[in-house]
């Protein structure tokens, strides 16, 4: 099937106003946060200590600093993430939290709640959170008018709609490019509070789209069982930043806040490395932060945690992304067993095994079962414990040792280029370094002069101590000697001068680093018609007052209500169940008629699916009749 594409975009230039381009990365915590850097984000986004998506990755106000800190070394960004729903009580604590993030280093905070723009914020640059269900050309230029400076887009648009909201806008749009994928637009998940009491839009999803169901039809047929009908495969668009960037995307996220730091290390290495490539070859656009990274690994996502990678419903509406099979992270196909003995099986591979690597399949019930391979002796692994494993079975790799290790050795890969000149004056040396940002310091030392034994090779010890820049984020490109030959000057003296001269240029970078500040309200914003104020998640008084300044007369009584309503979807998403069992009548139209409604059962309850082919979405509605 061919690309869908806005008319008039061409994949190898964007025809739209170009933003600085971003590659944006999570962080769990402070170490993630710094591995994100090292590695080439030139941002990440990180929970703030209360009221963030993720719950179980807040991080307290000194691990911002620190983070802010060590990024803005690189002129890269901090995001941090608020942006869960509020409620009249937390309103308050939460605006004062915006202040500390603030004063912290912050660059921007990514929202989901619009009471908050009703509040005394600093002027810290706001980012609407997914969770705002950016989906429509009407309600991004809404959250452009009303002063964000950045969208993050429903993960589920296809090229040519993000192209249609680029060409009607022009705030900097943010693309999630890898990791998982919720089956329902962000925002519009209301399963886990409505059976479990733990809202999805407050950080606390109890991930209804793992569960394992029973499906069944409307006459009570079973379709399938103990299967993972909701559960999708990860996202990877790797292959598509090319026509992404075409389409008017100018921040590139990766998904993954609960994520470890080797995962962080190898998928924002690897995607570094694409844009890398990609902007060498574009001269009219530019990175948004400093520094080259080189790496002694090979990046590969699909050798940390990965699901198997899907593009969604970028290029194909009719996709099937479903990992209905296993939620788990199966990996890297790695060969197929060839012979079962006693204590070990030998592996048909051209991969090399190694002692320790984590190993799964999937067995005859269709269930994944792991193993660790504990000795590896050519093609015969030995497992810890040997499971029910069969000839022919397909065997992946979903921990990778030797690899695990490259990854925890990586450090100390991203640079900023420098030129040195050292010169003498009256009293001594000066050292003056400029770099690739045009930031220049000149620091100075006092030296006593003494005439050197062997005059004449001045400019090559300077040279060669004031060369030497490990363990700091400089690398030095070229130093310029104008000092008189016939002196000499020690090389402690010089190694404290060049510590210095990169000392200093660090604050001075630090100095240098611009936030970005809220933008003001730009004329009258009017809230979207075709957007009722039932799908805004109105929690709070103060977002009632922003909706009704913006044109919103009628409002639900409350968004609990709505969520608790018998009729209200549980979720609504583009991913369709029929689609992916090959059922639609769209894809084949000697389909048979399967009788409705399909109905998923687990441990919780029965849910019906509801069908809007029209729009070719699937609801998810809390059964009335059937039982589990």
């Amino acid at each position: 099937m061919p690309t869908a594409r806005h008319p008039g975009m061409d994949p190898e230039k964007s025809p739209f106003p170009s933003h600085p381009v971003e590659l944006l990365a999570p962080a769990r915590d402070l170490d993630c946060g710094i591995a994100a850097i090292d590695h080439g984000a030139d941002a990440v986004y990180i929970g703030a200590p209360r009221y963030s998506a993720r719950a179980a990755a807040g991080n307290d106000l000194a691990v911002i600093e620190r983070l802010a800190r060590y990024a803005h070394r690189y002129f890269a960004r901090v995001y941090v993430a608020l942006n869960t729903l509020l409620t009249d009580a937390e309103l308050q604590e939460a605006a004062a939290l915006a202040h500390d993030v603030w004063n912290a280093g912050a660059d921007a905070l990514i929202i989901q709640d619009m009471g908050l723009l009703e509040c005394d914020l600093p002027p810290i640059a706001l980012h609407a959170s997914t969770q705002t269900d950016n989906r429509t050309v009407d309600k991004v230029r809404f959250l452009q008018q009303v002063g964000f400076s950045q969208v993050v887009l429903a993960r589920e648009l296809s090229l040519a709609e993000i192209g249609a909201i680029r060409a009607a806008t022009t705030i900097p749009l943010e693309c999630f490019v890898h990791g998982a994928l919720c089956v329902c637009y962000s925002g519009r998940c209301y399963i886990s509070d409505k059976v479990l009491g733990r809202s999805a839009n407050r950080g606390e999803c109890a991930q209804f789209c793992r569960h394992r169901y029973s499906l069944r039809d409307g006459s009570g047929k079973k379709l399938g069982r103990d299967r993972y009908f909701l559960s999708l495969k990860d996202l990877d668009l790797s292959q598509h930043l090319r026509e992404l960037l075409a389409a008017g995307v100018s921040s590139f996220k990766i998904e993954g806040r609960l994520k470890d730091e080797r995962y962080v290390k190898n998928v924002t290495a690897a995607y570094r490395l694409i844009l890398d490539r990609l902007l060498e070859a574009d001269g009219d656009r530019r990175r948004s932060s400093s520094g080259r990274c080189r790496f002694d690994f090979v990046p590969d996502p699909i050798r940390t945690f990965s699901r198997s990678g899907t593009d969604y419903f970028l290029v194909d509406r009719r996709n099937r992304p479903g990992s209905i099979d296993s939620p788990k992270a199966t990996g890297q196909p790695v060969g197929t067993v060839d012979k079962v003995e006693r204590q070990y099986f030998t592996i048909d591979t051209e991969m090399e095994i190694n002692n320790g690597d984590g190993l799964c399949f999937f067995d005859r019930q269709g269930t994944l079962v792991g193993m660790k391979a504990n000795r590896v002796e050519g093609s015969r692994i030995y497992p810890q414990e040997m499971a029910a494993i069969e000839p022919g079975t397909r065997i992946y790799r979903n921990f990778d040792s030797a690899f695990t290790r490259r990854l925890a050795a990586s450090r100390d890969c991203r640079k900023i280029g420098i030129d040195l000149r050292v010169e003498e004056t009256a009293t001594g040396l000066r050292c003056v370094v400029f770099d690739e940002d045009g930031c220049t310091t000149t620091v100075a030392m006092p030296l006593e002069k003494i005439a050197a034994i062997a005059p004449g090779r001045i400019d090559e010890v300077v040279r060669r101590q004031m060369g030497k820049s490990g363990g700091t984020v400089f690398s030095v490109r070229h130093v310029a000697v104008a000092v008189d030959s016939s002196i000499h000057v020690p090389a402690a003296a010089l190694n404290d001068l060049r510590r210095t001269a990169l000392a200093s240029h660090v604050e001075t970078r630090l100095a240098r680093h611009q936030r970005p500040t809220r933008k003001k309200e730009v004329g009258t914003a009017v809230w979207p018609a075709a957007e009722t104020a039932s799908l805004a998640n109105i929690t709070n008084e103060r977002a009632r007052c922003f909706y009704r300044r913006h044109g919103v007369t009628t409002f639900p009584p409350s968004a609990a209500a709505l969520e608790m309503a018998d009729d209200a979807p549980l979720m609504t998403c583009r991913y369709c169940l029929k689609r992916q069992l090959g059922i639609c009548p769209k894809d084949n139209k000697d389909n048979a008629e399967i009788p409705e409604p399909l109905t998923l059962c687990d441990n919780t309850g029965c849910y019906e699916l509801r069908f809007d082919c029209g729009r070719c979405e699937m609801l998810v509605l809390q059964s009335k009749k059937a039982s589990p």
